[in-house]
């Protein structure tokens, strides 16, 4: 790839808080370069060309599952060759296994995802979380998070809150089951986009 001036990151805007990640990766490439391309709204398969990352957001897994179909773009996904950053709802997606017959993932990365494996909306938190490769923890808005219950071969947790783990990696890959883009801290983003 090229410089960091080079990176061109789309977000899956399809349903879910597509304009939250845009502001975030906006705010994390002008930190890393005065000039860069702008952060893309990806509605169809065509919108994917040329693109080094794409963010696929929190919402509703079951919704965006179908919406993916609807708009013709599962195979686009599977054979998009960046990286996948993946938040709550696009955590789900981007597992191989989901235990929700509702949710056809994508299977990006082999693990599998319980959904909301803290209970229903009622049961959203905030906490401080240690993060494997962040020299302090990250804080994390977790809203009826998944989990990782299993992780397969060539990924790695790189944060666990029980029941499972929250934080899993697989380069150029990297899903989490809280929104990042809701707070200021953009280390994970960077975490990203250096993956890249």
């Amino acid at each position: 790839m090229g410089g960091d001036g080079d990176l061109r990151i789309g977000v899956l805007a399809l349903q879910g808080d597509v304009s939250e990640h845009v502001t975030a990766f906006e705010a994390a490439l002008d930190a890393r370069s005065e000039h860069h391309a702008p952060v893309v709204a990806v509605r169809r398969a065509e919108d994917l060309a040329g693109l080094e990352g794409l963010a696929v957001p929190g919402g509703e897994s079951t919704a965006i599952s179908r919406l993916i179909d609807k708009n013709r773009m599962r195979r686009p996904l599977l054979e998009f060759g960046g990286g996948i950053f993946a938040t709550c709802a696009g955590m789900v997606l981007a597992a191989s296994e989901v235990h929700d017959p509702r949710v056809d993932p994508l299977g990006l990365i082999e693990m599998t995802i319980e959904r909301n494996a803290f209970g229903r909306q009622r049961e959203s938190f905030e906490c401080d979380l240690p993060v494997n490769g962040l020299s302090h923890p990250f804080h994390a808005v977790f809203i009826r998070p998944p989990v990782a219950s299993r992780i397969g071969p060539g990924a790695r947790g790189l944060a666990v809150l029980e029941p499972g783990t929250v934080v899993v990696r697989k380069e150029p890959h990297l899903a989490l089951s809280f929104h990042p883009e809701l707070g200021t801290d953009l280390r994970l983003h960077h975490l990203f986009l250096d993956g890249l």
